[in-house]
């Protein structure tokens, strides 16, 4: 009985151990952030988010950022490799674009107000952020533009379905290169459940 229960102690011991108070979608995350170096999660739906307050302040463009729905989402469509795909694709066409840190960001502030430019195009006005699930919305004059935003090791991923992408670069950001816009916007629809947008850096 003494032997048995030993073992039992340190069978508890070994599994405390290894799973701390990490969760197997933590660690999922961690993995994937080991591979793909900033990102700490390539997933909006259990992933790693920012509360309110982080949000607050300005962003600049940093480089392209990319991220499924859910993992399962993530796993069909080929995993890592394909953000890093995403990613790389994504970094081309904002170039063809003209995207860069300097014409590029974000600024939230108290209040729920935001003002942005995207490809040195300026806009403002309000917004609401669930950060239980990284939700956003950008209401301006015109349109309400829905994202999500994942929190990364140097900041933020703020991205977009293909329809919400499209919008903020062609009538916010008036991008005349349509085919490169176009693109983007493909890359987006290409792997059901993905979402593309900005890395983001104080």
């Amino acid at each position: 009985m003494a032997l048995l229960a030993a073992m039992t102690l340190i069978l508890s011991s070994c599994l405390t151990t290894g799973l701390g108070t990490t969760s197997p979608t933590s660690t999922t995350n961690n993995v994937l952030g080991s591979v793909l170096g900033s990102v700490l999660s390539n997933v909006l739906f259990g992933g790693l988010t920012l509360d309110q307050s982080s949000l607050l302040g300005s962003w600049n463009y940093s480089a392209p950022s990319a991220a499924f729905t859910t993992e399962q989402a993530l796993t069909k469509a080929g995993g890592t490799a394909a953000i890093s795909n995403l990613a790389s694709s994504l970094a081309s066409n904002y170039s063809n674009i003209g995207i860069n840190r300097n014409n590029t960001s974000f600024s939230f502030l108290a209040g729920n107000k935001f003002s942005a430019k995207v490809n040195g195009i300026p806009f403002s006005g309000t917004y609401t952020y669930n950060p239980q699930n990284g939700e956003i919305a950008l209401k301006t004059a015109t349109e309400t533009i829905k994202g999500n935003v994942t929190k990364t090791e140097k900041g933020m991923g703020l991205m977009f379905d293909a329809m919400q992408m499209a919008n903020i670069l062609q009538k916010e950001g008036k991008v005349s290169n349509t085919a490169a816009v176009q693109a983007v916007s493909k890359l987006a629809k290409s792997s059901n459940g993905a979402r593309v947008g900005f890395e983001l850096t104080k």
